[in-house]
């Protein structure tokens, strides 16, 4: 049950293999760049002879997780990561682009199906003698190699070490009224680094053939269901809490609302979580935005696209797709607003995100608010009154002063607020005429009473067709 075509598993593939490639090349995407000389930062699972040395590095992960079954749960793990490839590039004369040395990778993936009595039989062959459950344990072999070929007219050797591991699955049911059980996933890198290279002191960048690198679990359940690492059920909290997890965080992952499937990754990422569908591509840099990348990306000079062209096959094709972005593609990036509720566009064909007239049915110069019973909209005088919530201590000069609204406003929530300029200040036209406006709540607001056109405007004038009026209270 590996999950090939499985479509359910499809969206949680997505997300791990943007975990997998975190960091894998990391703008301007050459291997000359500073930050490019120290890679393979996430879910990497040294060699023991390593670790042994450096205690800061893990040979190991370990991932615990709390599910609900129903008698006969079966668990299908798949152990996911990427093996180092060293290239090795022997220059011709007039090559001097392509590096000398670098680490490309591999993907591999190790699947570990555990059935319902091995899981959670009764017999006692699946005890240790201390009441504890055994774990069956799985060995793994990925084998070495050896690879010549031709890049940019230079000669390229491609060398990988044979990795060895462990997978050890076990649960342990929970006591309770509850049919549930702490089910506990470990990898372990087993790997030999070779005698030759067994410097002293023994470098990182020597020992990063023989790991695992960004090494993540997807781990489906059968006839069961998973509990929520981040949300669990009442009930099983204390339990939730008692789990041990190193290395790796297990969340709940697919569809919303799905509990048949966790994803244990190196990075912390909340349930269900997903590759933004506007994402042309990977970037391998989730710290930056999408957009300033990709601007940043096509900003490079052509000598710096054909060195980054140079590096890795990768970092050529993410070149090659960002140069091909269309204007929508990549008018996508500049932002997307999920989950919230408010105008809808009357017609946005052909019509830019960035013009007003995108949005027809929101108007700052004729929409309006109700203050005390007052219809205020532009034109309207009204009396500063900022409340004791507003954070600027300079609001307190403005309290009884006299403004003109020159906008009612929505943000993304749909809450108004008035743009004014204040009656008195001899700069207000020029202030108005460079939208530099101050912005008081309605609530902050009182009419002004002696304005003789607020008469006019209160709330038995009809409200101009096609626009709004929002209730505010004081």
């Amino acid at each position: 049950m590996s999950g090939e075509g499985n479509p359910a598993l499809d969206e949680v593939r997505k997300v791990a293999d943007a975990v997998l490639y975190e960091g894998y090349i990391l703008y301007p995407y050459r291997a000359s760049a500073q930050k490019n000389r120290s890679r393979w930062q996430f879910g990497v699972l040294m060699p023991p002879g390593y670790t042994a040395a450096d205690p800061s590095e893990s040979s190991a992960l370990r991932a615990e997780c709390v599910f609900e079954h129903e008698g006969q749960p079966t668990v299908d793990v798949m152990v996911r990561f990427l093996q180092v490839h060293r290239r090795r590039t022997d220059h011709a004369a007039d090559d001097t682009e392509v590096p000398a040395s670098w680490d490309e990778a591999v993907e591999q993936e190790i699947t570990v199906l555990v059935p319902s009595q091995a899981l959670l039989g009764d017999s006692n062959s699946y005890d240790d003698g201390n009441g504890d459950r055994r774990a069956t344990v799985t060995w793994f072999t990925i084998p070495g190699g050896t690879e010549t070929g031709t890049t940019a007219g230079a000669r390229v050797t491609r060398c990988r070490e044979p990795l060895t591991g462990t997978v050890s699955v076990r649960a342990t049911p929970l006591p309770g009224p509850w049919q549930a059980a702490r089910l506990t996933v470990e990898v372990v890198n087993e790997s030999a680094i070779p005698e030759s290279d067994k410097a002293s002191p023994l470098e990182r960048e020597t020992a990063l053939p023989t790991a695992l690198v960004a090494a993540h679990l997807i781990i489906t359940l059968s006839g069961g269901a998973f509990l929520s690492m981040t949300d669990p059920p009442e009930w099983a909290r204390p339990q939730v809490e008692a789990c041990q997890n190193t290395g790796c965080w297990p969340v709940l992952a697919g569809p919303e609302g799905s509990r048949h499937v966790m994803l244990a990754a190196p990075i912390i990422l909340p349930d269900h979580p997903q590759v933004a569908q506007e994402s042309p591509g990977e970037l391998y840099d989730g710290t930056e935005i999408d957009e300033i990348l990709t601007l940043r990306t096509l900003a490079l000079s052509d000598e710096e696209k054909a060195a980054a062209r140079a590096t890795d096959p990768r970092a050529a094709a993410l070149l090659d797709r960002i140069e091909a972005l269309d204007a929508p593609t990549l008018a996508q990036l500049h932002g997307t607003i999920r989950g919230m509720t408010g105008h809808q566009p009357a017609n946005t064909e052909n019509v830019p995100w960035w013009d007003p007239g995108a949005d027809a049915s929101v108007s700052p110069g004729t929409d309006s608010v109700v203050v005390a019973g007052h219809r205020v909209a532009r034109g309207s005088r009204v009396i500063l009154r900022p409340g004791s919530r507003r954070a600027d201590a300079q609001d307190m000069f403005l309290a009884g002063r006299a403004a003109l609204v020159e906008a009612v406003l929505l943000d993304v929530d749909d809450t108004a607020y008035l743009a004014v300029t204040l009656a008195d200040d001899e700069a207000a036209d020029l202030q108005a005429a460079h939208g530099r406006f101050l912005y008081f709540a309605p609530d902050e607001v009182e009419p002004d009473t002696c304005d003789p056109g607020a008469s006019a405007r209160d709330t038995s004038e009809a409200r101009p067709s096609g626009h709004s009026t929002t209730e505010a209270g004081r």
